[in-house]
C-alpha cells in the first residue's frame, strides 16, 4: 500500500487476501458489538488535586509509563483504566500499550485537563500529521503507539477523523478496532469480485483502502451496514483520484453483491457545472441551472448549453446587468447578441483557459457561432413554453443564424489520406502486447485482445465513439459469404440506437466478427450496467474491471498508439487524427470505390436520418473524379468528329473555284457546302442543292475517285444540337421546327424548300394523273 511501511506492511492486500482465502468464511465470527461503553467511567474534565500532584511528579523524573507505585496507579487509576481496557480490546502489544499511557499522562499534565475534555483539534495535535512527527514528538514511544492510540480513542468515541491523521495504515487500523478476521473477510469478498472482473491483486490494493475507509466510516465490520450516502460522502472529502476511484469501484462491487442499489454516479455534470458559473450574475445562474435541471436534453447536450449560456451570462452580467433575468430581454437585446456573435473571437467571455492562451483573438468558428446562437435560442424557447416567462419575442427568428453565418457551414470532411489510413490499418491488424508498453501516463492494463477488437471495430465499421462504447455483447451474427473469396466475406453488426436513429444491422468486413468473438471467448464476466440513451441494462461488449472504455480512450490512447506503432504523425494537414474521422475516412473509401455505394446506401450504412448528413462524410477523390470526368466526355459531348471528303484532283487542276471539292459525310448524304461548320442546319440537314443523295450517281463517282482523301473534323455543338443528340427523335424535331424559317447556304429557308418540293410532288402527280387520262 502506497506510503505504507514497518508493522504496517504486515497487512498488505497479499497476506490479507492469502490468508482470509485458507478459512472459509464460517469460521470467520461476524457478530460484532462495540466493545467499550464510554459512559462507564468517570468523565469529569478537570483534574483533581492529587491527581494533578502526581502528574506533575511523573512529568518531573520524564519517565514513561511502566512500574509505578501502587499509590501512583490508585490515584491516575481514573485515567489509564479506560485505558487499559481499550487496549486489551485491541490486543495492543506491551510495548506500544505503555507508550500510549505515556503520551495521554504527559498531555494530560500539560493541557491540565483530562482526554475527555479534548477538542478533534486537540486530538490531532497529539496524533500529528505521521508517525514520523508522532516519535519526534513523543521521544519515550514506538512508532506503533500513534496507530494504537487513534485506535483507543475510536472506541472510546473521542476522535474519529481518521482522515487527518495524514499517512496512517487504515487497514492495520480497522484490523485494530474490529478484528482482523472480520476486515479480511470484509476485503476477501469485495477483492473475489473485483479480480474476476479483471483487476489484478497488486491492482485491488486500493479497493483494499477503500474497504477499510468505509468501514471506519461506518464504525462497522458489516459491509451489509454500508450505504450509498456514506460512500458519496467519503468519496467527496476523498481529494487523490485514484482514491476516489476506488470508493467508486467498490460501490460497483457492493451492487453486484446486491448490498447497495446501484453504483455511485459519476461526477461530471453538477459538479463541472459550478465550476463554470464565475462571473455571471446569481440570477442569471439560478435560472439557467433551473433550465438545466427541467431540460429532457441527453447530459452532454444540457453542459454543452450551459456553458454556452454562461457566456451569455457573463457578457450580459458585465453589458446589461439590468437583463440578467430572462425576463427582461427583448429584440433589440437579441439583436445587439447576435452581432456580437458574428464578430466574436476566441476567449471573449469566458473563463481564463490554457488551452485558449495560443488562439487568443483569432475568429472563433462558424459552428462555435452558430451553436452559441442556438443555446440562447433553445433556453428561451423552453422556458417560454414552460410558462416561466411571458413571450415577449420568437426566440427562432430572433436568435437565429444569420445567412451570412450559415452559408460558412457546410460539407468538410476529414478524411485522412489512403496512404496513412493503409498504415493504420496495418498496424490495427498486427497489435502486439509490446505496443501497449507503460508510457510516462502509467500502465496500459487493458487486455490485448480487448485492445484488438475495438481498434479492428474502430478501423472497420465507421461507428461513432458513443456507438462502439455501447456495443453489446453478442453483436457479431453470423458470416456469410456470397462468393468464394474469402475477402469478400463478411459478417452482420448489430449498431444500438444512436442520436439520430434507431437500432440498426451493417455488414462489416469478417475480421470484425473474428476479432470480437476473440475477445467475447476470454472476456471476464462482467457486471450489466445502465444504458444512459435507451434505458435498458446491457452487457456492454468493451468493458473491464466493470467499466466501459473511457469517451476519450480512442483518442488519447489508441490512436497515438497506432500512430506510433504505423509511423505516421498524429496530425496532418487537417489537423488531429481523432475517432470521428475514421467515419469519414471508410465513407470517403466506399463511396470512391470501383463500384461504388450510392449515397443512400451509405446513409443507411452510417445510420443516418437523412442523406444531407452523409454528404458531410463524404469526399470525391481526385483519381475517382477524373475518371468520371473523362466517362462523362465533357469535350466530345460539345463537338462531333465528321468524316470529309477532300477531291484532291479538283484541288490540284485549279477547279476548286468551280466545282465542290469538299464533302461533309451526314451519314445519309454529303454536304458538299464549304463552311459546313457554320450552317445553322448542320445537324437537320434541310436537303438544299449543296445536298448529295449517298445513292445518287454524282455521290457514287465521287466515292470511286482514286485521289480521294479521307479526314475527320471537328464541329462544336450548341445547346439544340446536344439535345438532338442526346434524345433522338423527338429533340430533331423540336430543332427542324426552330430551323424552319432559317435560310440555308443556298439562300431559300428550310419552309420555303419543303414547300417548293411539295408544289413539285403535287405537279408531278397531277402531269401523271392527265397522262392516265389520255391513255385511258
Amino acid at each position: 500500500m502506497r506510503g505504507a511501511h514497518g508493522y504496517q506492511r504486515r497487512f498488505c492486500l497479499n497476506k490479507l487476501y492469502i490468508n482470509s482465502a485458507r478459512r472459509p468464511s464460517s469460521q470467520i465470527a461476524m457478530d460484532w458489538s462495540w466493545p467499550i461503553d464510554p459512559q462507564g467511567y468517570d468523565r469529569f474534565p478537570k483534574l483533581r488535586t492529587n491527581e494533578n500532584a502526581e502528574l506533575t511528579h511523573l512529568a518531573s523524573r520524564q519517565r514513561p509509563y511502566g512500574h509505578f507505585p501502587q499509590h501512583t496507579k490508585d490515584t491516575i487509576l481514573r485515567f489509564t483504566q479506560p485505558l487499559h481496557d481499550v487496549m486489551a480490546a485491541i490486543n495492543a502489544p506491551k510495548q506500544p500499550r505503555a507508550g500510549v499511557l505515556t503520551v495521554a499522562l504527559m498531555e494530560m499534565h500539560r493541557r491540565q485537563s483530562t482526554f475527555w475534555s479534548w477538542s478533534a483539534d486537540e486530538w490531532h495535535e497529539i496524533l500529528c500529521s505521521s508517525t514520523h512527527a508522532f516519535r519526534d514528538r513523543y521521544r519515550h514511544t514506538s512508532g506503533h503507539s500513534r496507530q494504537m492510540l487513534a485506535a483507543g480513542i475510536y472506541l472510546l468515541q473521542l476522535f474519529d477523523d481518521f482522515r487527518k491523521l495524514g499517512i496512517i495504515d487504515r487497514t492495520a487500523l480497522a484490523c485494530r478496532i474490529f478484528g482482523r478476521s472480520r476486515v479480511e473477510d470484509a476485503i476477501r469478498r469485495v477483492v473475489d469480485v473485483a479480480v474476476s472482473w479483471g483487476y489484478g491483486r497488486f491492482q485491488a490494493k486500493d479497493l483494499q483502502w477503500a474497504v477499510s475507509t468505509a468501514l471506519l466510516a461506518n464504525k462497522s465490520p458489516h459491509l451489509e451496514d454500508l450505504t450509498l450516502n456514506l460512500l458519496d460522502k467519503e468519496q467527496t472529502v476523498t481529494s487523490i483520484d485514484y482514491r476516489r476511484s476506488s470508493i467508486a469501484v467498490l460501490s460497483r462491487v457492493l451492487t453486484d453483491l446486491g448490498i447497495v442499489p446501484h453504483p455511485l454516479v459519476k461526477v461530471s455534470g453538477a459538479v463541472r457545472v459550478s465550476a463554470i458559473t464565475n462571473g455571471a450574475d446569481p440570477a442569471w445562474v439560478g435560472w439557467v441551472e433551473r433550465w438545466h435541471n427541467t431540460s429532457t436534453l441527453q447530459n452532454n447536450t444540457r453542459y454543452r448549453h450551459f456553458g454556452n449560456l454562461m457566456k451569455t451570462g457573463r457578457w450580459v452580467t458585465s453589458q446589461h446587468p439590468e437583463c440578467t433575468s430572462p425576463e427582461n430581454w427583448t429584440r433589440d437585446l437579441c439583436a445587439e447578441w447576435v452581432a456580437l456573435v458574428c464578430r466574436m473571437t476566441i476567449g471573449e467571455w469566458i473563463l481564463v483557459d490554457r488551452k485558449v492562451q495560443k488562439n487568443r483573438g483569432n475568429p472563433l468558428s462558424a459552428k462555435a457561432r452558430a451553436h452559441l446562437l442556438s443555446s440562447l435560442s433553445t433556453f428561451f424557447r423552453d422556458i417560454q413554453e414552460w410558462g416561466w416567462i411571458p413571450r415577449r419575442f420568437d426566440p427562432r427568428r430572433c436568435l437565429a443564424a444569420p445567412r451570412s453565418l450559415r452559408t460558412l457551414i457546410g460539407p468538410k470532411p476529414r478524411i485522412i489520406d489512403d496512404d496513412v489510413w493503409a498504415k493504420l490499418l496495418w498496424a490495427g491488424i498486427n497489435l502486439e502486447q509490446s505496443d501497449l508498453a507503460r508510457n510516462d501516463l502509467g500502465g496500459h492494463y487493458y487486455p490485448l485482445t480487448m485492445v484488438r477488437a475495438l481498434t479492428v471495430v474502430w478501423l472497420f465499421c465507421g461507428l461513432r465513439v458513443n456507438e462502439i462504447r455501447r456495443l453489446p455483447v453478442g453483436c457479431t451474427r453470423e458470416q456469410w459469404n456470397a462468393s468464394n473469396d474469402s475477402k469478400a466475406a463478411v459478417c452482420n453488426l448489430d449498431v444500438p440506437v444512436n442520436k439520430t436513429g434507431q437500432a440498426f444491422t451493417k455488414p462489416v468486413d469478417q475480421v470484425v466478427g473474428e476479432s470480437v468473438r476473440a475477445w467475447e471467448a476470454v472476456r471476464p464476466q462482467q457486471p450489466a450496467a445502465l444504458d444512459e440513451k435507451t434505458g435498458e441494462i446491457v452487457h456492454f461488449l468493451f468493458v473491464f474491471r466493470s467499466k466501459r472504455i473511457a469517451e476519450n480512450y480512442i483518442n488519447r490512447s489508441l490512436v497515438p498508439i497506432l500512430c506510433k506503432k504505423a509511423g505516421v504523425p498524429d496530425k496532418d494537414a487537417r489537423g488531429a487524427i481523432t475517432s470521428h474521422r475514421a467515419r469519414s475516412t471508410i465513407a470517403s473509401q466506399l463511396f470512391n470505390a470501383k463500384e461504388p455505394m450510392s449515397i443512400f446506401e451509405l446513409q443507411r450504412w452510417l445510420g443516418h436520418k437523412w442523406a444531407n448528413s452523409t454528404q458531410h462524410y463524404l469526399d470525391i477523390s481526385p483519381t475517382k473524379l477524373a475518371q468520371s470526368f473523362r466517362s462523362a466526355g465533357y469535350f466530345a459531348r460539345n463537338v462531333r468528329a465528321i468524316e470529309v471528303l477532300i477531291d484532291r484532283e479538283v484541288v490540284m487542276s485549279g477547279k476548286a473555284a468551280q466545282e465542290p471539292w469538299r464533302f461533309y459525310d451526314l451519314g445519309h448524304g454529303y454536304c458538299a457546302y464549304d463552311f459546313f461548320d457554320q450552317c445553322p442546319h448542320r445537324m437537320a440537314c434541310a436537303k438544299c442543292n449543296f445536298y448529295l443523295p449517298k445513292g445518287s450517281s454524282q455521290a457514287l463517282l465521287m466515292e470511286g475517285k482514286a485521289h480521294l482523301m479521307r479526314m475527320r473534323q471537328d464541329i462544336p455543338l450548341n445547346e439544340a444540337e446536344l439535345d438532338a443528340v442526346d434524345d433522338g427523335v423527338f429533340a430533331l424535331d423540336r430543332l427542324l421546327a426552330q430551323l424552319a424559317d432559317i435560310p440555308t447556304p443556298e439562300g431559300p429557308t428550310p419552309r420555303q424548300l419543303q414547300d417548293a418540293r411539295l408544289v413539285q410532288i403535287s405537279t408531278i402527280s397531277m402531269n401523271g394523273s392527265s397522262n392516265e387520262g389520255k391513255l385511258g
